[in-house]
């Protein structure tokens, strides 16, 4: 698999992440692979059990793709993410490791957007 279709990837689980759909999702994923959320127990069943109680909780959560890069086996992917589209929402960066044409590691960080900015140039 090359880098593009990595990144093509990282972004079908992140949508499908989102739409809570669990079953395409996990197609996406290695067998064994692994997770680095400190909130969720260990093993990519338990993420994607998170994934799918957010979608249901959060049916209204926006994403928006900011920037996507890929090197190798790696895809980087960062983005707006919002719970409600009315508030500031969060800066996130998904890191995926690729096993072949699937995602085997997967670590994520997010930084809140504050209310007030002081940089001018913005988080984005």
């Amino acid at each position: 698999m090359n880098e593009a279709n990595r990144k093509t990837t990282a972004l079908d689980f992140l949508r499908l992440a989102r739409e809570g759909h669990r079953s395409a999702a996990e197609r996406l994923l290695a067998p064994g692979g692994r997770h680095h959320n400190p909130y969720f127990a260990a093993g990519l069943p338990a993420l994607l059990d998170g994934i799918e109680a957010a979608a249901k909780a959060s049916a209204n959560r926006t994403f928006d793709v900011k920037h996507v890069v890929a090197e190798g086996d790696f895809v980087v992917v960062h983005s707006h993410v919002r719970q409600d589209p009315n508030a500031p929402g969060a800066a996130v960066v998904h890191l995926f490791r690729f096993d072949g044409d699937r995602i085997a590691e997967l670590w994520d960080v997010g930084q809140p957007v504050p209310a007030e900015n002081v940089n001018a140039d913005g988080m984005f």
